[in-house]
């Protein structure tokens, strides 16, 4: 959980002020005193419950609206609360704490959505060898919350960016010639604490790969039978990624097939934001 306190999220919440506040905030400097107090609790309000992600923004965000934040009550990160709870409350100046009201709760709920979703994919698949991961299909400028929040669902992080591994795609494959001939050239370039991965469409591919030496291997919308074939080919000393037609309907049977990891790019793409709410009121 500290890894995102260690990145700077500075600019990036000031860019998501800057684009709400604009020239400033005329409903707030028209209707609240300057020295005001005020108190704004956050209320669960999805029916079924959420995991709460992204609580450890808000005193930052409010503080950059110049509410002079007290935090009053703040759920731990990967909580599980149920409809009707309070997941936050914060004292400050009360028109700060209107100014930064709908950018707390954009970050939060999207947030809590992917952490949310991310544990009903761990929960899922437990008791299998598998673990759930992310991928790099995130929104532009949001990637370190957003694996941030998957972290905080029981999920695994995939590569951050094109610089943190190697992942050898179709593309990349065709552009090398062969199996072969990508997997050494990735060899000659890449740090030797890189982990090399290949992705496989056929069983023929995974054949290949294997002989070529490959360590960790991505399976690209395999059927279970020759996800469970690919598993007997590789070995166990293999890494073993699934991709590919992953749903909360078919994500037991592909962890049972023996692969290592699932990666699910709808934890982040596509992922619905979780229904709070926020009273602000004088105190």
């Amino acid at each position: 959980m500290n890894l995102l306190k260690q990145i700077d999220l500075a600019k990036l919440l000031k860019r998501a002020l800057a684009e709400d506040i604009g020239q400033g905030d005329i409903t707030t400097a028209s209707t609240v005193g300057s020295s005001d107090a005020g108190a704004a609790r956050i209320t669960v309000k999805e029916a079924g419950g959420i995991i709460f992600c992204g609580g450890i923004l808000i005193e930052q965000i409010f503080t950059l609206t110049g509410s002079e934040p007290t935090t009053v009550k703040l759920a731990d990160e990967g909580e599980r609360l149920a409809h009707g709870t309070i997941a936050t409350e914060v004292n400050g100046l009360l028109a700060g704490l209107l100014t930064g009201e709908r950018v707390v709760l954009n970050f939060v709920q999207l947030m809590s959505g992917i952490a949310t979703a991310t544990r009903r994919y761990a929960d899922a698949v437990a008791g299998t060898r598998a673990r759930i991961v992310d991928s790099r299909k995130t929104h532009p400028g949001l990637r370190a919350i957003e694996k941030y929040a998957v972290r905080v669902g029981g999920g695994g992080n995939h590569r951050f960016g094109l610089d943190s591994g190697v992942l050898i795609k179709d593309n990349h494959i065709a552009a090398a010639g062969s199996i072969g001939a990508a997997l050494e050239r990735a060899r000659r370039l890449a740090p030797h604490t890189f982990r090399i991965e290949i992705e496989c469409e056929t069983l023929a591919q995974v054949e290949e790969a294997v002989r070529h030496g490959a360590t960790s291997i991505l399976l690209d919308n395999m059927t279970l039978d020759d996800l469970r074939r690919a598993r007997e080919i590789a070995g166990d000393a293999v890494v073993l990624e699934a991709s590919g037609n992953v749903n909360l309907d078919t994500v037991r049977a592909i962890a049972e097939t023996g692969v290592d990891l699932i990666s699910v790019g709808a934890l982040t793409h596509s992922v619905k934001a979780v229904d709070l709410s926020m009273r602000i009121k004088k105190i």
